[in-house]
């Protein structure tokens, strides 16, 4: 009886620690060390509490108390003194947003920062330094087994310089690399060995020339490639992309047969004649496409193929001086390929509308048909007419901005009998 007893009290100590622990572990790391110091059982749990997220907020940063080197010095001293008591061990995420806390010394301590907290079993990593400041990325951090469990990867201005020794990444799903200094086959070695990788993000990093996508990333789903201004080529091969996200310079872009394909953003010079010509045969099922063309050298051409699943497609030209050659009716061609379409946004700048609600060849308003009369039309062409310029009264002149000219060209009442409706 007595033994019983004791089990069970022991059975309840055990479960009072346990469920102590983990309710720990889901504060905020800031109200988690609050509570360690007024706890013993939240101190032993604070020593292994598995979110790490060191940034201003985080660790009560006053910008405006102290000059920057004194800020960065201060922030470096809390994240050693939260380090050092920590044991290393259970860390899930760690994230070190160094953007305005970082000296020219602070290299070294990141280093142990790392090494201390990036063990077996962590899951994120997230790395913000400074752009102006260089820092090399470490991937050896990633050698010494956390590899294995690694599922979120985000390095933020710094440099990444993975080799072709690089431990194969089993549970990496998401990358994202911003302001990071790498070449495309640095970040090939990176890919070949992360097969389960389902997200990838690529901004502002401006080294990178030609990015190559292997056929074996088959859980790739989300591809974005942003502002990487020395970006020739994207060569994709991955065969199940569903999103894809681009904003840069005029490029070869190959996405291969995206079957699974279904939204995709792009804005380029050159977009739309590009998304006329290589998409609907490439992303069959695509669905949603946003197109913005910073320029057009030529009209938007017809489509040879059609994009059947097509239901939402937002059109705009972003440039303040796009060519006053374009031919804004060859638009019409995209439409005819999207059979399917439910919704169109068209985004365009204009200075001056031109609306004409009936054509003619021989106007009497022209210059060189002046001393002509319009030619004659039929009274249901007139009738048409009339609808059409109640529809502009109605429907479009209201909307149209005080700064755009509207110019509505209705049958001259000269020539024409006015037809009532």
């Amino acid at each position: 009886m007595i033994l019983r007893v004791v089990n069970l009290t022991y059975r309840y100590q055990t479960f009072q620690r346990t469920s102590g622990c983990h309710i720990h572990s889901l504060m905020p790391m800031r109200d988690a060390a609050q509570a360690a110091c007024v706890s013993h059982a939240f101190l032993q749990s604070w020593r292994c509490h598995p979110n790490l997220i060191f940034c201003g907020t985080t660790l009560g940063m006053n910008k405006k108390a102290c000059g920057n080197d004194e800020i960065a010095r201060d922030f470096s001293s809390k994240v050693d003194h939260i380090l050092k008591n920590h044991s290393g061990i259970g860390v899930k995420k760690l994230v070190i947003d160094m953007s305005g806390y970082c000296t020219a010394s602070d290299s070294c301590h990141l280093n142990r920062w790392l090494l201390t907290a990036v063990t077996p079993g962590i899951e994120e990593l997230a790395l913000t330094v400074p752009m102006m400041k260089t820092y090399n990325f470490s991937c050896s951090l990633l050698s010494n087994g956390s590899g294995d469990s690694i599922q979120h990867l985000h390095l933020s201005g710094c440099s990444f310089r993975p080799t072709p020794e690089l431990p194969f990444f089993k549970s990496l799903t998401k990358v994202q690399l911003h302001v990071v200094s790498f070449t495309g086959d640095e970040l090939g070695y990176l890919l070949c060995n992360s097969f389960a990788l389902e997200q990838l993000a690529i901004r502002y990093c401006d080294e990178i020339v030609c990015l190559k996508i292997p056929c074996m990333l088959r859980w790739l789903r989300c591809l974005e490639v942003v502002s990487c201004c020395s970006l020739k080529v994207i060569n994709n091969k991955a065969p199940n992309i569903f999103s894809f996200f681009y904003v840069g310079g005029q490029i070869q872009l190959s996405i291969g047969k995206a079957l699974k394909m279904e939204y995709i953003y792009l804005l380029f010079s050159g977009a739309l004649h590009y998304a006329c010509v290589a998409l609907p045969s490439s992303m069959p099922n695509l669905k949603v496409a946003t197109i913005n063309s910073t320029s057009e050298m030529v009209n938007t051409p017809m489509s040879h193929s059609k994009f059947l699943h097509l239901k939402k497609l937002s059109l705009a030209f972003v440039a303040r001086m796009f060519t006053p050659a374009y031919d804004y009716f060859s638009l019409v061609s995209f439409l005819d390929a999207c059979p399917s379409l439910v919704t169109l946004f068209l985004d365009v700048s204009l200075e001056r509308l031109t609306l004409e609600t009936y054509q003619s060849r021989i106007k009497c308003s022209v210059p060189a048909h002046r001393s002509l009369k319009c030619s004659p039309l039929p009274i249901d062409v007139l009738r048409e007419a009339q609808r059409g310029l109640l529809a502009i009264r109605t429907y479009i002149e209201p909307k149209v901005p005080s700064m755009v000219e509207l110019h509505v060209v209705e049958p001259c009442r000269w020539c024409h009998a006015v037809v009532e409706l």
